[in-house]
């Protein structure tokens, strides 16, 4: 309300997120670069045999494994990484 007892209708401020895209990709990048690391320096098949016993576990360790599992990305880094860590 103006001075003048006039209303007047303001759009509303548009609510932004706290959380910008770029953090998003970044947290995400960091996740396959650590996933990449753990598949290197354990091995492929002792990676894959740890997510499948944390698949056996409670649902958080469940959610766990969802989120570890291999995939094309991470295994990608792991054998980019296997050369420099041995």
């Amino acid at each position: 309300m103006r001075s003048d007892g006039l209303i007047v209708v303001e759009p509303r401020k548009v609510v932004q997120s706290r959380i910008s895209l770029r953090s998003l990709i970044l947290f995400a990048l960091a996740v396959l670069m650590f996933k990449g690391l753990l598949m290197a320096s354990l091995g492929f098949d002792s990676y894959n045999y740890r997510v499948a016993e944390l698949r056996k576990g409670s649902t958080l360790e469940q959610g766990g494994a969802l989120i570890m599992q291999s995939d094309p990305v991470s295994t990608s880094i792991a054998e980019k990484l296997i050369p420099i860590l041995r």
